[in-house]
């Protein structure tokens, strides 16, 4: 029986139930996996390499394979290794393709320290990389004849650009170059990169995922023959994560579906309120109708999530959007996002992009994430953060 998204999120990664059993799949603590035989332990030798089963702790148990399982489902991949942290994902999915003599090409919107894992690990060994601009006009003339793998993020961080993924793909595999791409914004539930031609899709579970701001975790979905490439590195570079940490994930992906939907109701109310501001040059969020690439937006996306971010008009200074994120009350400042709580930090946008110019013709940036408060008490949060910028 074909089923619904929805209906896949609540009954995928469970345990099959033959008389009775929990619900959830159970905490399975373990490092030494025990055999009744050298036949029974050559045998899971054997299929490790093709199968998820129990076999050591750092391979996993049965809860991180639950995990697995249904962020593959959501994803359409062909299958998932759980990381210690999102950006250990995406390190080893680029080192996965990564070699000697070759190049990169990353989106310009990129997580920030993306461009860390670059400059500390493909530029000593001898692999070059490039940035393209954020609305993709300059992305196949900045591809070389020894680019090994495109990396990208869409919706971009910080401003939420979105690129034509599955144009972006097409040109690609012309050229035989696997596609990552960061899909932390769209958490296997907004946005699918998979199904728009990507090869691997990786996700921070510390957001949206997790949902509950108690969680370090990332995951790496990728397609068959992605997985053929790289599917066996996580071992081999000693990535593990907690059983623990994979259980308070799959609780929290139950109620992934109600959680965004809220993130993003409120979000948009708050969005469409901030345009009429007269201290805001432009809210950038991509389910308003100005944000670039809208039209993309409707195409691919299935929703948005808490995520905006507020450019101020050039006459504020930075140190006044910083006395406004002071004056929030209900806004924590901290990083991260995806969480229950309403978060509020400046956006570096310039320290964020260098394939285009933001020094010049632009306000203060500062990113909100809009959590589960009740909107109007956002709204008034917000109004009275205002008269900070005057001050």
């Amino acid at each position: 029986m074909k089923q619904n998204k929805q209906t896949k999120l609540i009954h995928c990664g469970r345990q099959e139930i033959k008389t009775s059993g929990p619900i959830n799949p159970p905490v399975m603590r373990a490092s030494t996996i025990v055999f009744d035989s050298i036949k029974s332990w050559r045998d899971v030798r054997d299929r490790r390499a093709t199968e998820r089963v129990l076999s050591y702790g750092a391979r996993g148990t049965e809860t991180a394979f639950a995990l697995e399982a249904l962020v593959t489902e959501l994803e359409g991949g062909h299958r998932a290794q759980l990381f210690p942290t999102g950006l250990a994902a995406i390190a080893v999915t680029i080192m996965g393709y990564a070699r000697s003599g070759g190049h990169v090409l990353f989106a310009d919107s990129v997580y920030e320290p993306v461009r860390k894992i670059a400059s500390a690990f493909l530029e000593p060994n001898n692999i070059a990389y490039s940035f393209f601009k954020t609305d993709g006009s300059d992305f196949e003339q900045k591809i070389q004849q020894n680019t090994q793998l495109i990396f990208v993020e869409s919706p971009g961080s910080l401003l939420y650009e979105m690129l034509d993924l599955p144009e972006i793909c097409r040109i690609a595999h012309e050229r035989n170059i696997p596609v990552g791409v960061d899909n932390t914004w769209g958490s296997a539930w907004l946005y699918n990169p998979l199904e728009l031609g990507a090869d691997v899709s990786v996700i921070a579970a510390t957001k949206y995922l997790c949902g509950h701001s108690d969680v370090m975790m990332g995951i790496m979905v990728a397609n068959e023959k992605a997985w053929e490439k790289i599917g066996a590195l996580p071992e081999a570079l000693g990535q593990a994560s907690s059983p623990d940490d994979a259980a308070l994930v799959l609780r929290g992906m139950r109620t992934l579906g109600q959680r965004i939907a809220a993130h993003g109701k409120s979000a948009l109310a708050i969005a469409q309120w901030l345009e009429t501001r007269p201290e805001v040059e432009k809210v950038w969020f991509p389910e308003l109708p100005n944000h670039p690439r809208h039209d993309l937006w409707k195409r691919d996306c299935k929703g948005s999530n808490g995520l905006l971010t507020i450019e101020f008009k050039q006459e504020f200074t930075t140190k006044q959007s910083e006395q406004f994120i002071d004056a929030l009350e209900l806004f924590g400042i901290g990083a991260s996002w995806g969480g229950f709580e309403s978060l509020a930090l400046p956006a570096n946008v310039v320290g964020a992009r260098t394939a285009s110019n933001w020094r010049e013709g632009h306000g203060p940036f500062v990113r909100l994430h809009i959590g589960l408060e009740a909107t109007d008490d956002l709204i008034a949060d917000i109004t009275q953060a205002f008269s900070a910028l005057n001050q």
